[in-house]
């Protein structure tokens, strides 16, 4: 048994939980650089905006429908992530944090009445932390997932399913007839990793709703499919396929990469940027226990804006595997100096780790160079306990420039971010009498 906790259109409710008056509003979270849609509002939604939409193509909206467009502001974002999770939690034992706004939990073992308990948490996240949820519960991970679909589905559109069914829909709990019901009435292409290729496919083959799908045979699947459509329709059938992965295995490959907000044709921020890209990756690399043994730099320009093209990338050797700030912002800014030609506008940039080893797995050999190899592993923990506690950029290397928190040249262009709420002492809201 399984339960999947889903923050409801989770980063304009992070926003609206901070500014109310945007409650009832069409509003729309742009990403990096304002450049495009990626969060509505159920009223957005309704307006017709896609994901994805370019703010240039939605921005007359403002005028005539009152859309609000604020800039993403992922900081906030994460702190209100870590809170809601922090309660999902109290459905089971074990969890997995899926994305920013999912998680899975367990309930292997858990008694009593399940839907009532998945609406005390329910209540619980949105009294304590402002962010409304679906809660899907089912005897799978794939089943959870469609179970939570419903459950949102059925609250943002009555009539589309029971009204029982909103906001936490429990499929374990429904009689046989009403469960195909269900099934019947859901598109397949809602169905957990069903994408648009391969739902056009099970349409072409007469297969257009979960509960086509899951009567389908899984052997039969598997030669005409894959084994991955074949585990999907195990999962609907009930037969669990996909642990629960509460322990996350260490990514293989580590980037940062970042579109500028202006366009940058001179090397010195240019090699800021990718400075503070090395240190934002080390961090990361840092805290799953790794160490690079490569390091890759990119730069390209738009493919969008006249002009010149440019798009580059170097891999630069590291003599050692490591996880120190200093020899990746070394290698990054070397990266770049090497593959900088003048003439071009350049938009993006960004860092890659490559060849990954764990911490643990140590290589030495004879000192043939002068090269510094002391041990500055308490170095790094300590920079980033401090960055972790008073905000990163407080600690970090000169070759980034300024810090995080004075305006770069190559800085991304955020005019409608708004305030860091609950990290920032500055910005915490006051409550005047």
């Amino acid at each position: 048994m399984y339960a999947l906790v889903d923050g409801n259109n989770f980063y304009v409710s992070c926003e609206r939980v901070f500014r109310p008056s945007l409650n009832g509003r069409p509003v729309v979270v742009l990403s990096n650089n304002d450049g495009c849609a990626i969060a509505r509002s159920n009223e957005a939604k309704a307006l017709g905006i896609r994901m994805g939409a370019p703010w240039f193509q939605i921005r007359h909206m403002e005028e005539t429908h009152g859309l609000v467009a604020l800039s993403a502001n992922f900081t906030l974002y994460g702190d209100m992530s870590d809170r809601m999770m922090s309660l999902a939690a109290g459905l089971g034992p074990t969890q997995e944090i899926y994305s920013i706004d999912e998680s899975f939990v367990s309930l292997q073992g858990v008694r009593g009445d399940l839907t009532r308990r998945g609406r005390v948490i329910r209540e619980r996240i949105l009294q304590w932390v402002g962010i409304p949820c679906g809660v899907g519960i089912g005897q799978t991970k794939t089943l959870a997932k469609l179970a939570n679909h419903i459950a949102k589905t059925a609250e943002r559109k009555p009539g589309s399913y029971p009204a029982e069914l909103a906001q936490v829909c429990n499929l374990t709990t429904l009689p046989a007839q009403d469960l195909d019901d269900v099934l019947a009435a859901t598109p397949v292409e809602d169905v957990w990793g069903v994408g648009r290729r391969i739902a056009a496919q099970l349409h072409e083959g007469d297969v257009h709703t979960v509960l086509d799908l899951a009567r389908l045979d899984p052997a039969t699947v598997r030669r005409r499919w894959s084994v991955v459509l074949e585990r999907t329709v195990r999962e609907l059938q009930g037969m669990p396929c996909i642990a629960l992965d509460d322990a996350p295995a260490p990514k293989k490959e580590i980037a940062c990469t970042r579109a500028f907000g202006t366009a940058i044709t001179d090397l010195p921020p240019m090699v800021e940027a990718v400075s503070e890209f090395a240190s934002r990756a080390a961090e990361k690399l840092r805290k799953q226990g790794s160490l690079a043994s490569q390091l890759l730099v990119l730069c390209h320009t738009s493919p969008f804006r006249p002009g010149p093209r440019f798009n580059k990338s170097v891999v630069v050797p590291l003599r050692r595997p490591t996880a120190d700030t200093a020899k990746l912002v070394w290698a990054a800014a070397a990266g770049m100096r090497r593959m900088y030609e003048p003439g071009y506008k350049m938009a993006k940039a960004g860092v890659m780790l490559l060849d990954l080893v764990p911490a643990s797995v140590q290589q030495a050999e004879l000192d043939l160079e002068d090269e510094d190899h002391r041990d500055r592993s308490r170095l790094m923990e300590a920079i980033d306990a401090l960055n972790t506690r008073y905000g990163k950029g407080t600690v970090h290397s000169a070759a980034t420039g300024g810090g995080s928190k004075a305006p770069r040249e190559w800085g991304m262009k955020q005019e409608r971010r708004t305030p860091h709420y609950t990290t920032r002492w500055e910005d915490v809201p006051v409550a005047r009498a």
